[in-house]
């Protein structure tokens, strides 16, 4: 099976006084290094270098994004914005959110009470119809820009959003057919967007309309809050010289109603400053932001994928900004509309630290800050010595209800949430050496944490203390759950560090080493990690809970030969189930075969990532927006290249073999060292190590033989370990004695070439050409496994289970490309045949290929096929039923193993159906006809012209 994405898809100026965001970017590297005579050339090194090669990473749409997963996004951390067609409208929609804006009332909870919350929505509306855009996000600008085609001329449109003030800035410039375009601002409700799923409790009183007001040719759109505080928008409009200009602010203010004021003051002073002496601070701020480090691979579809991660990042987060929630700051339907933390929050900043963009990471401040929070998520009884986390909450950690307990009555009781984040802090310290994050947040909050596992642990007659049954994340309750056994072990050991390094003589340290020393092992059985004690691991689960004392906390790992056997039957077992395995099912498996050195079968597991999941703007979603799977596969490919747990740096430790060639610059690893790195022909050339704190050094090079070290006059080989006596500020080069290696830091050479990530057009000349009919959808035909009962295909309330069809919107079946819809929860994915009439995009055409499937019975009913000179003739529509194998000489594009009704996930196949019908290739056809059915209902999930041979 071919995984690959192609054939799955087809300073500062006047004026600077505006509301500012926090900047904090890395300083740019210098141009040359030198290091006891070893002279690092870094050819990345001015603004023309990273611009050529960022450009080659861009995003580029040459058709029309249907749905937030397709289109560009931009952001700074708060406000942000996504660009697609509004649905049912010859229009483009331009998203406005704000990553700060949520409801404050936790007594109802967080799918209500603190939910994240929508803003508006800017709707571009051109004079003739949309035909096509021509548009690219340039990533090294961070500015979208580009073409809408129309019928009637074009709307040249140029877009970003300020890396540093809360302030979004749109031009449009028309062709004289385009003159009278409009650009009109929707509000939206404050209303959380979990009523994709259902609608909110009776007893919770809704937020007051939004109210908008115009003064001196400002706008003001100010919401006010039922609990206290306002989110207010303010923006206006400035036509000259035949460009319009559009400039927009958001801010939200809790619990004083100071919001108005400050976007009104933000935009007045937008309108003073030339739009330049704008654009010039946010591109300075975007520049930097790029130069703190460097990776350059041969794979053009990885390469590309990893920058516009970052680019991801740097939009949707700040050190300084709320914790992201599943979605990012873009805000989407969905039944997720807050902060996850027994997987999502974790994962999406963990390519941070590789990347050296500490100024993304807001936990170990949200900890710091909200302590208090922590303790009075326990039942009082605990308050007094522990802390913990609820799963989910807003990004204070403010949420109804209490963190679980064995003790009392819970279906769930997840305790390893809170200890898991504080793992992310300890990253922070660790790759920053920085003892305030250690001693401040991470000690503290990490006892208290740990205080709150002592409780639940009980001395068995094995002489072991055994925790009692606690919750493995959406997979259920087990006695010595493994999840919660690594976390403990991972706190203890972590206690102890921080206690010597603090020098701190703690009372508890006795009782954290007695649990190191006998607590009961890993409940495991001949097909790896259990669940827990009695609980095996049995069927189809994404999460890798059970396996987090081998990643991320690297307990049990590929460098025990001991444990190698229980990693490999494991990972194996994990993965042998499908059916509900998703996107970070499979970056998980990605860092866990990089941990075992086995750089072909990561980028296996990542291809298939990218193949099956990533959609073409390189977002996911599961039943919404969740913005940490493709975040964590950036960590995947640096696990790939630089892994530095356990105190030794490891050079390349899992690079494919096809990657021959790989750059790595100023890679940030623990101990505070920047790495760099070049590989050539698969042989590591050299390896630069700087030290920011003096810390221990020990590094594993892979390079063969006796070894030149320039710029160390201290330093030894233990093993394959290279020792470095470091201080603070001093770097070594290392290299092959007697090798003169070329010390270029530089981009590689593309071997292995890919498309451009968005959307490209169909190829000129091509036989097919899909036919979008989503604005004629009227049927959900598809359910998750959160809620099989989303959706209804048959009208008995059963469903295609959506993770085992196509996610990435579109299927290929015969050589024919489909456009395949599988988006939010609740979202219209096929059309039900009622008599319809669809237009066609003109041309001669030989056949229609339909991809379909009937529901209660077999459907072979009439059609009509209407030609541009008025001439009609039937067509037969001959479709099977989906429990039912092809009756009409079909094939099966789409099958599953699994049919969703009410009740739960049932074992069956179903299936999607491509049929052929015949048309008339000697005559342009106009439209045609879908049948109109008393009985079994046709439901058409996509369309596709075969064009006629010339």
């Amino acid at each position: 099976m071919d995984l690959s994405r192609r054939g799955l898809l087809g300073g500062v100026m006047a004026g600077a006084a505006l509301t500012a965001l926090p900047v904090n970017a890395e300083a740019a590297p210098t141009d040359v290094e030198i290091t006891g005579g070893a002279s690092i050339r870094n050819r990345m090194r001015t603004d023309q270098e990273w611009s050529r090669f960022l450009a080659g990473q861009d995003l580029v749409w040459q058709r029309v994004p249907r749905a937030w997963y397709e289109g560009p996004f931009l952001g700074n951390g708060f406000l942000a914005m996504q660009v697609y067609r509004e649905p049912g409208a010859n229009a483009l929609r331009f998203t406005v959110d704000h990553a700060k804006v949520q409801d404050h009332r936790p007594e109802f909870g967080n799918e209500w009470g603190v939910a994240r919350l929508p803003v508006g929505r800017l709707l571009l509306t051109p004079v003739g119809k949309i035909t096509g855009v021509d548009l690219r996000l340039d990533l090294w600008n961070a500015e979208l820009r580009g073409t809408v085609l129309t019928d009637k001329g074009e709307l040249a449109v140029r877009a970003f959003i300020h890396a540093q003030k809360s302030l979004l800035l749109l031009d449009v410039r028309p062709t004289s057919g385009e003159r009278e375009f409009k650009l009109e601002y929707q509000a939206l409700d404050a209303l959380s967007p979990r009523t994709i799923r259902e609608p909110p409790p009776k007893t919770f009183p809704l937020n007051p309309k939004p109210t908008t007001r115009t003064e001196n040719g400002t706008t003001i759109v100010t919401q006010e809050m039922v609990a206290g505080g306002q989110t207010a928008t303010a923006y206006w409009t400035r036509k000259r010289h035949g460009r319009t200009d559009f400039a927009l602010s958001v801010t939200h203010t809790f619990p004083d109603r100071a919001a108005d004021a400050i976007v009104r003051d933000t935009v007045a002073r937008a309108q003073a400053t030339p739009s330049e002496v704008l654009r010039h601070q946010h591109q300075k701020w975007w520049h930097r932001f790029y130069r703190a480090s460097f990776v350059s691979v041969p794979d053009a579809l990885m390469q590309s994928f990893y920058w516009i991660q970052l680019y991801k990042l740097a939009s949707a987060a700040r050190a300084e900004a709320p914790i992201m929630p599943t979605t990012g700051p873009w805000l989407e339907p969905t039944p997720w509309p807050s902060v996850w933390f027994n997987l999502n929050a974790q994962l999406e900043y963990w390519p941070v630290y590789g990347a050296n963009h500490l100024d993304l990471d807001p936990i170990p401040r949200t900890i710091s800050q909200n302590q208090q929070i922590l303790v009075d998520a326990l039942r009082p009884e605990f308050r007094t010595d522990s802390m913990g986390l609820r799963r989910s909450a807003d990004p204070t950690f403010q949420d109804a209800g209490f963190v679980g307990s064995p003790l009392h009555p819970s279906p769930d009781p997840e305790l390893g949430n809170l200890p898991w984040l504080l793992h992310n802090a300890w990253l922070s310290y660790r790759h920053t050496m920085d003892e305030t994050i250690l001693r401040d947040t991470v000690f503290p909050v990490l006892r208290r944490s740990t205080n709150y596992y002592l409780h639940f642990l009980r001395k068995g007659n094995d002489g072991k203390l055994h925790l009692l049954p606690t919750y493995s994340p959406e997979y259920g309750v087990a006695p010595d759950c493994n999840f919660d056994l690594g976390l403990l072990r991972w706190s203890c050991r972590t206690l102890l560090d921080s206690a010597r390094i603090l020098k701190i003589s703690d009372p508890l340290a006795p009782k954290w080493q007695e649990v190191l020393d006998t607590l009961v092992d890993y409940p495991a059985d001949a097909n790896g990690f259990m669940i827990g004690a009695g609980v095996p691991f049995a069927k189809s689960h994404r999460h890798y809970s059970h396996m987090l004392a081998v990643y991320p906390l690297h307990l049990v790992n590929w460098e025990q030969p001991q444990s190698r056997d229980l990693i490999e039957k494991s990972l194996r077992h994990w993965l042998s189930f499908e059916g509900s395995l998703r996107g970070f099912t499979f970056t998980g498996a990605a860092s866990i075969a990089a941990q075992m050195t086995r750089g072909d079968e990561a980028l296996r597991y990542l291809r298939e990532f990218v193949a099956r999941f990533a959609q073409p703007n390189t977002m996911y979603f599961e039943a919404g927006p969740v913005i940490e799977t493709p975040l964590s596969g950036a960590k995947s490919l640096q696990d790939m290249l630089c892994q530095s747990w356990g105190d030794v740096i490891r050079i390349f430790p899992a690079v494919p073999s096809a990657w021959k060639d790989v750059v790595l610059h100023d890679f940030r690893t623990e101990g505070a060292f920047l790495v760099s790195a070049v590989r050539k022909e698969g042989v590591t050339q050299f390896v630069r190590v700087r030290s920011e704190a003096g810390a221990p050094c020990r590094v594993r090079t892979g390079i063969a033989g006796k070894l030149k070290v320039h710029g160390c006059a201290r330093w030894r080989v233990e093993g394959d370990v290279v020792v470095l006596e470091l201080h603070r500020g001093q770097e070594a080069v290392i290299h092959a004695a007697g090798a003169h290696p070329d010390f270029t830091i530089a981009p590689v050479k593309i071997t292995e070439p890919a498309r451009a990530w968005g959307l490209p057009a169909l190829p000129p000349g091509g036989v097919a050409a899909p036919v979008d009919i989503t604005g004629l959808f009227d049927n959900d035909g598809l359910s998750n496994e959160f809620t099989s009962r989303d959706g209804d295909f048959d009208g008995a309330g059963n469903t295609y289970p959506a993770a085992q069809v196509p996610q990435t919107g579109g299927v290929t079946d015969d050589g024919i490309p489909f456009e395949f819809t599988n988006g939010d929860e609740a979202s219209k994915n096929n059309v039900i045949a009622a008599g319809q009439t669809i237009a066609m995009p003109a041309g001669r055409y030989a056949k229609l290929h339909l991809l379909a499937a009937a529901d209660t019975g077999n459907v072979d009913a009439p059609g009509v096929a209407t030609y541009v000179d008025g001439t009609t003739a039937p067509i037969r529509f001959a479709v099977t039923a989906w429990r039912s194998g092809p009756q009409f000489g079909e094939s099966e594009p789409i099958t599953t193993t699994l049919m969703h009704t009410p009740s739960g996930p049932q074992q069956a196949k179903v299936a999607i159906f491509h049929q052929v019908i015949g048309l008339d290739p000697a005559r342009d056809l106009a439209s045609i006809t879908l049948p109109k059915l008393a009985g079994p209902r046709l439901h058409v999930f996509g369309i596709t012209l075969e064009k006629a041979k010339a």
